[in-house]
This record gives C-alpha cells, sequence and structure tokens, in this order.
C-alpha cells in the first residue's frame, strides 16, 4: 500500500526533538516524589540516578550546577522530593527528568508535624508571654539537661566556669535522640522540679538535622517545660534550628554557650544582646537576599529554555553515558584482579608469625613496667616510714638527754633514780651516770630544793 503524498513524514531525531519540546511546555515545573536508586557521579560532576516507587520508575539527571544547594549527600534508598522539568534524551528516546532542587521526603512529614503541634500549643497558650517566668540574675544553682557526652555540655560548663565558677550546678544527663529522648527529658525536668535544688534549668544540644531534634518538638516535653515551675532557657541546635521546645521555654538561647551567658551575671551580658540582636538582622538580610536569589534564578530558568546550553548539556550527557561504560569495564577488570591479589595476601597474613610474638612482646613490656613501678613504690613506702621511726626513738631516747650535759643519780643500795633529796642520808653512796660513763659519791651534806643559779643555767 502506498503513502499519501499529502502526508507528513517525521524522522526520529524530529519526532524525538518535537516530543521534548512538547514535554518541556507542559510540564515546567512538577515535584516528584520517590526512592534513589542508581545514583552514579559522572567526572564532569553531574548526577545520574533512577527515581522509582512500588509500581514505576523515571530516569533523572541533576547537573553540576545545581548540586551546590543540596543539603545532603544523595544516596540510594533515600526518599525524596524533588522539583524538575520534564524532558526527552533525544539520542536514546528516553523520558527523564531536568532536576533543579531536591529535598529529603522525610523532613517534609516532620515539618508538616511540626506545624501542627505547633498550632495545637499555640491555640491552648503555652506559648504566651504571660506564661514566661522570669530568669534569676544571680541564681543560687543551675540545673543542666542535656547528654553527659556531646559538645554542648562542655561549652555550657566552661563558660559557667569563666562567667561565675562559684555557682553549683547539677547536671542532670539525658538522651537528647533517639525513642527514649522525649520520656528522659521530660522525666529529668519533672525531677528538678520535686527536688526544687536549683532555680534555673538550661534544657540543650548541639545541633543537627530536623529529625536529629525531633525529641525536642514532642508534646510530652512541650507540656513538661510548661508545667515546670523553675524557669526553663533552651539552646536546641544552632541559631536557625527551631523547635517547640524554643516556643515554650521562658528564654530561648541561639546556643548552649548563650544559653549559659544568660544564666550565669557577667559584665558581657549587654554585649552579649547586641551580639544576639546583629545575628537576628543578619538573618533578615539573608532571607531577603535568598528571596532575590529566587527570583532570579527563576528568570534563568526561563532564559535557559531557549539557550544553546540545553543542547550542549544534552551532548555532555552522552559523553557522560559512554565514559561511565569504559570506566565500568575497567573497573570491573581492576576489581577482578584486586581481589585475587587480597585473597592471597590474606592467606599469606594467616600464617604471619610477627603479629602474635609483637603482642606478646608488648605484654612482657608493659608487665615489666609496672613490676619495677609496684618495687620502688614499695621500697620507698618502707625507707620513710623506717626514718620517721627512727626520728621518733631518737627524740624520747634518755641518752639523748645525757647526751646534751644532764646526769642520770641512782641511789646504790635501793638502785632507784633519785628524784629529791628526801630520798638520801649522809652517808649514802650515789651512782650517777653521764653520756659517757659514770662515777660514785658520797652523801655529806644534803640541802634543801632550790632553784639552779643563773650562772649554772648559763652553763
Amino acid at each position: 500500500m502506498l503513502l499519501s503524498e499529502n502526508r507528513t513524514i517525521m524522522s526520529v531525531s524530529q519526532l524525538n526533538r518535537a516530543t521534548g519540546q512538547l514535554l518541556g511546555e507542559h510540564f515546567f515545573n512538577v515535584l516528584v516524589a520517590g526512592e534513589l536508586s542508581n545514583t552514579t557521579q559522572a567526572s564532569s560532576g553531574h548526577l545520574y540516578f533512577t527515581l522509582k516507587d512500588t509500581n514505576a520508575q523515571v530516569r533523572c539527571a541533576l547537573f553540576k550546577t545545581q548540586q551546590r544547594r543540596l543539603t545532603f549527600k544523595p544516596e540510594n534508598g533515600k526518599q525524596v522530593i524533588v522539583k524538575a522539568q520534564v524532558s526527552l534524551y533525544e539520542p536514546r528516546g528516553d523520558y527523564q527528568l531536568i532536576i533543579e532542587s531536591m529535598e529529603l521526603a522525610g523532613d517534609g512529614a516532620l515539618q508538616r508535624a511540626f506545624d501542627s503541634l505547633k498550632l495545637k500549643l499555640a491555640q491552648e497558650g503555652l506559648f504566651d508571654a504571660i506564661h514566661k517566668k522570669p530568669i534569676p540574675k544571680l541564681p543560687d544553682c543551675i540545673a543542666v539537661i542535656t547528654s553527659p557526652t556531646g559538645a554542648a555540655i562542655h561549652d555550657i560548663l566552661t563558660v559557667l566556669k569563666r562567667r561565675f565558677a562559684a555557682i553549683p550546678i547539677i547536671i542532670y544527663p539525658v538522651a537528647v535522640q533517639g525513642t527514649n529522648a522525649s520520656f528522659e527529658i521530660a522525666a529529668a525536668i519533672e525531677r528538678a522540679n520535686v527536688l526544687k535544688h536549683c532555680e534555673v534549668i538550661i534544657l540543650g544540644r548541639g545541633g543537627g538535622s530536623l529529625e536529629d531534634l525531633w525529641a525536642f518538638n514532642e508534646e510530652r516535653v512541650a507540656r513538661a517545660m510548661f508545667n515546670s515551675e523553675i524557669p526553663i532557657i533552651s539552646a536546641v541546635g544552632h541559631e536557625t534550628d527551631v523547635t517547640i521546645a524554643d516556643f515554650v521555654a521562658d528564654y530561648r538561647a541561639p546556643t548552649p554557650s548563650a544559653a549559659a551567658e544568660h544564666a550565669s551575671p557577667d559584665q558581657q551580658e549587654w554585649l552579649a544582646r547586641y551580639q544576639h540582636l546583629e545575628a537576628r538582622l543578619q538573618q533578615q538580610w539573608q532571607r531577603h537576599i535568598k528571596h532575590k536569589q529566587q527570583a532570579l534564578q527563576w528568570l534563568t530558568q526561563r532564559l535557559q529554555q531557549q539557550h544553546p546550553g540545553q543542547k550542549l548539556a544534552r551532548n555532555a550527557q552522552r559523553v557522560d553515558e559512554l565514559e561511565a561504560r569504559l570506566n565500568l569495564a575497567m573497573q570491573t577488570r581492576l576489581s577482578s584482579h584486586h581481589k585475587h591479589i587480597k585473597v592471597t595476601l590474606t592467606q599469606l597474613w594467616l600464617y604471619n608469625p610477627a603479629l602474635t610474638i609483637s603482642n606478646y612482646q608488648q605484654k612482657q613490656q608493659y608487665l615489666s613496667t609496672r613490676l619495677a613501678t609496684a618495687i620502688t613504690h614499695k621500697l620507698g613506702r618502707l625507707q620513710d616510714r623506717l626514718l620517721n621511726n627512727s626520728q621518733t626513738l631518737n627524740a624520747v631516747s634518755p641518752l639523748a638527754t645525757l647526751s646534751r650535759g644532764y646526769g642520770l643519780s641512782i641511789h646504790a643500795q635501793s638502785k632507784s633514780i633519785i628524784r629529791s633529796t628526801e630520798q638520801l642520808g649522809l652517808g649514802d653512796l650515789v651512782e650517777t651516770h653521764l653520756a659517757s660513763g659514770c662515777f660514785t659519791s658520797k652523801v655529806t651534806k644534803l640541802d634543801e630544793a632550790t632553784l639552779l643559779s643563773p650562772e649554772l643555767r648559763n652553763k
């Protein structure tokens, strides 16, 4: 059968080009959710991957210039939401998405839960300023509720020590993320209110993603903070991180260090307040710049639809594809050789005695060092004890008294020490012992007890 002469016949290239233009005009900006798979980073910097769900999949391309706005590393298995333009890769006739931006899908769900709880608690009045309790200027004690191993506790203790080291600090260690984190945080707040040892509470942790900070967006934590009779300073994440705890707290600090600054008195308090205002001004200015950048980006995208750079980018995609196939073939060959070498080295290492000998040598050296140290310490303690006993014995020895010029008189008949003339009679013999030798004398005269003359005392 012959084709009619008035029918238009298109080439494959013309068909693909027309289809690509049609898709681009009708699907300029679409939002698509799915799971990342087959993620590949080309040497040009462009990122190629497949976006899939349980029933279908679509190829995607994220060019290098758009990747600097990503807040996470794209990896297989992650659930994402992409903003893209529908396109057609003409050399293969493949339908694909040209990605403009990408975010984690989980953050969107968490943000909706955050907004819902925020609205609910705001309507109940938990955020109202009338409920905010004043922070004491000079607290008798400060409680800190945070992780005992995180950077936040180190920053808080460092600042409190520098500003007012005399204020006692009680630490309530809790988990700051995970399944049980919100239960532990709420329990710590309730326990601090039961004990009533402190006048202010610092509740905080370091920065992180919305998911990492979620324990501070739980309703049980918010209500425990609201019911607290002790004023609470929240210091969750960085200054740009906002949680439900920040709205309920009596005071919200931008960082854990700033919370410690506000909880303790210092002459730099006014300076910290000005710095906080400067940070807010900078944040507002950044938002203004971001708004202008978004407007510029939208205009740029419209311009790029007719720009020859689009065709160059599609050609670059083809080059990247061929390069990826070549690299894959080379890597497969190299991987096979590396695997064989690795297996051979592993077998050789299993029979190498050097590791066992080295471990026993280190253990023997360690034990020898400990033995020598223990002997040295023991001898030192015994020598000190001998020296102290010798000094004590010498101090109480009668020989020491005799060596200073004194004598010891003993009755020759009764052998008793003579302490008074009442023990003597005329004609009695007296033995006098000196430091060196002794002599015997006979009593010819007895006098009453008298004090030594000044001349004898001086001698």
